[in-house]
């Protein structure tokens, strides 16, 4: 395990799967797997006890299931820099959202090619979210039926700039940060910091959070186009 290495916990429980994402792991340069968790609550204690970068969290597991896990990881200020990826058997899974609104950056499917499983770790490792504009449409269009909209706009969202409720919209639309700077003629660099003071702004996560609280509240709605740069 080198320095830099990318340290991923395996949370499932089924030992046929985890060991299976190990062998895709552990042979992956950059990143190796520092532990396996059966349930949730195991999968909580062990953040603590090693050092995690990433979680690839089961939903279903007995004792404590994925979404609760994912929810004390997300709520524990000494696992700020914990990132989840949920795992579903199913892409039409509505658990997935909830595991979204608990602080999950993203999810895979349990059939994911090892090359795309690497991948994923890697964006979500870098602090990115895992929401591509084909899954972030299909999955918040069931969001806002499963959420009601709140009776008024949440008083944080006065703290945000025009400009970074632009780049919000932008990223509610599942554009990356390269896309957007280029859209606006910004530097991905000045992207990154806006979107940054936005999720400090709005107690997000990351940015996974950010595209929940857009459609939420009604900012952007499914099938909408992207806004007028």
């Amino acid at each position: 395990m080198g320095d830099g290495d990318i340290r991923v916990l395996l949370a499932d429980d089924q030992a046929l799967i985890r060991a299976g994402f190990r062998m895709i792991i552990d042979a992956a340069p950059g990143m190796t797997v520092v532990g396996e968790a059966a349930d949730g609550r195991e999968a909580v204690a062990l953040c603590h006890r090693a050092a995690v970068d990433v979680v690839l969290m089961d939903i279903r597991m007995p004792h404590l299931d994925g979404i609760e896990a994912t929810r004390r990881i997300g709520a524990d200020e000494r696992l700020t820099g914990v990132r989840v990826l949920v795992l579903t058997t199913f892409d039409n899974d509505d658990n997935v959202i909830y595991a979204l609104q608990a602080g999950a950056s993203g999810f895979l499917g349990k059939n994911v090619a090892p090359g795309d499983l690497v991948a994923a770790i890697r964006v979500v490792a870098g602090g990115e979210a895992l929401l591509s504009p084909r899954a972030t449409s299909g999955l918040i269009s069931r969001l806002i039926h499963h959420i009601p909209q709140p009776a008024r706009q949440p008083p944080e969202l006065a703290l945000v700039t025009e400009r970074e409720r632009e780049i919000l919209l932008l990223v509610a639309h599942g554009l990356s940060n390269q896309d957007i700077a280029r859209r606006l003629h910004l530097s991905p660099l000045t992207v990154k910091t806006h979107i940054n003071r936005t999720m400090i702004k709005l107690a997000a996560r990351d940015r996974a959070q950010l595209v929940v609280f857009a459609y939420q509240h009604r900012l952007v709605r499914p099938g909408d186009a992207l806004p007028d740069s």
